[in-house]
């Protein structure tokens, strides 16, 4: 379909076919979420502030004039380079669709970010946090089996509610990524064990229960696991590990943790961006730019050209 010259486009009827777009290729909902709240707070000023709805009137000064408006209110640049992301996709979704003929985002330039130092767990806090739930019931088996995925894997935490039976493998286990992109992550011995013990106690749990769902982590009536559960779960072992307050106990600063301390044991950057699923080296990177100069100089050691001599 194209417009022609002179037709009226409403951008946020442009709006509503790029979130089904998105959905066609089944984009998480928590992305496809953030893609239509931040276009439409955009469109929404547009239309305040200019009395623009026709997406062929916006320029790329709009959106620098918008970007002005979100620093004045004291947004980071992180979050207003976000959005450029969200209104970038948005309109090259416009252009393949003819609806405008350039992205007028192409002259808007990425905000210079701070450079941010990743605070994640300390090593003792993983442990006490490891010891929180029991061995006594299916739920305190699994919240411990779902920490130690989160630990010794670094998926995410929509990856973790995802997998299925099915791509749990003896060596690995298939995750599926953002935008569909598939990816294995490693089973180690200590992950092993607590898989091993997980699913006796699940098979003995729901023997007699009619489960309709192959998800490897369930609820206690079968159902999947969803993305506000497994936040709790991590939440409430930070509570009681007693992590310090200026932690977020999280999923992703499990993630944090595991990237962090696969650099520290050796792993190098490019195969750790492989194993977490980023697009981009340079978001791997960080985990890299946060970690303490004295830590990567002892890094450095297991890499000394004259202690790896034949």
């Amino acid at each position: 379909m194209s417009v022609e010259e002179g037709d009226f486009l409403y951008a946020k009827d442009v709006l509503k076919e790029y979130i089904f777009d998105c959905e066609i290729r089944k984009l998480s909902k928590r992305t496809i979420k953030t893609y239509r709240i931040n276009i439409s707070l955009f469109l929404d000023f547009l239309k305040e502030e200019y009395d623009i709805e026709d997406i062929e009137e916006i320029r790329h000064q709009h959106i620098k004039q918008y970007f002005k408006f979100l620093m004045k209110k004291d947004l980071s640049e992180t979050y207003i380079n976000s959005i450029l992301k969200c209104l970038r996709s948005y309109f090259r979704y416009a252009i393949s669709e003819d609806y405008v003929v350039k992205n007028i985002c192409d002259k808007v330039p990425w905000q210079r970010e701070k450079k941010v130092m990743i605070e994640t767990f300390s090593d003792d806090e993983v442990v006490n946090m490891m010891k929180v739930y029991g061995h006594s019931s299916y739920l305190e088996v699994r919240n411990a089996t779902i920490l130690a995925f989160l630990f010794d894997t670094g998926i995410r935490n929509n990856e973790l509610c995802c997998i299925t039976n099915k791509y749990i493998k003896e060596m690995d286990i298939l995750i599926q990524g953002k935008g569909n992109k598939e990816r294995y992550v490693a089973i180690s011995p200590y992950l092993k064990k607590y898989m091993i013990k997980y699913e006796r106690i699940k098979e003995f749990y729901f023997k007699y229960k009619n489960i309709k769902y192959d998800n490897y982590f369930l609820s206690r009536t079968g159902k999947p696991l969803t993305i506000e559960a497994v936040e709790r779960i991590v939440k409430l072992a930070g509570e009681r590990a007693k992590v310090r307050d200026e932690i977020r106990c999280s999923p992703h600063t499990c993630r944090h943790y595991f990237a962090q301390k696969s650099l520290q044991n050796g792993l190098d950057v490019y195969s750790l961006s492989r194993i977490l699923g980023h697009e981009d080296i340079s978001i791997t990177k960080r985990y890299l730019q946060s970690m303490e100069d004295r830590k990567i100089v002892r890094m450095s050691v297991k890499t000394s050209p004259l202690m790896n001599l034949k």
